[in-house]
């Protein structure tokens, strides 16, 4: 009963590129992050800044 380890088995498997639409998922959703992240600090600055 020999059970294959799943460490021993990712370290068989070779890594496979990433698909353009894969690329393109991952550079929206970084974007759509700091656009958010940008909206989020302005809003915060605009409506709860505690010196006004």
């Amino acid at each position: 009963m020999n059970v294959p380890k799943l460490s021993d088995e990712i370290r068989k498997m070779e890594a496979e590129p990433l698909l353009p639409i894969e690329k393109k998922l991952i550079a929206w959703s970084l974007i759509t992050g700091v656009v958010l992240l940008g909206v989020l600090i302005w809003l915060s600055r605009t409506f709860f800044d505690p010196a006004a």
